[in-house]
């Protein structure tokens, strides 16, 4: 049975998706982009400070289902201009500790509001 995860410590969904789905022991989370919860507005100028935003947020969807970091099995990460990698690396590094999570990193051609990083994530319980 799915069931819908949502928090306030996240931004809202802003279209007809979720903040995230847990089914079972597994939560999928949507992609969340460096916008502050409180005013839905972009945060940070540069790829470190976007970065830091979008951990936070993401943070506060696994505290919504009762995880951490710890649980994540998959990450998919976009970014806007490849050459921001070691950046967003530099901040991804900190929250997220061995073993590692999967990863795949993208270029993309563009991310809502003008966002640099988007980054999606898949958690498990077990």
């Amino acid at each position: 049975m799915k069931k819908v995860i949502a928090t306030t410590e996240a931004p809202a969904a802003v279209g007809p998706y979720s903040q995230a789905i847990a089914v079972g022991d597994l939560l999928f989370a949507a992609g969340q982009i460096p916008l502050d919860p409180s005013t839905g507005e972009i945060v940070g100028a540069d790829v470190t400070a976007q970065t830091e935003r979008v951990c936070q947020n993401i943070a506060a969807v696994l505290k919504a289902n009762g995880m951490t970091f710890t649980n994540v099995v998959k990450t998919t990460v976009f970014l806007v201009d490849l050459a921001n990698f070691a950046a967003m690396n530099a901040v991804y590094s900190k929250y997220f500790s061995e073993p590692y999570p999967a990863r795949s990193t993208i270029q993309v051609a563009g991310l809502p509001r003008g966002s640099q990083v988007e980054i999606e994530i898949i958690a498990s319980a077990a």
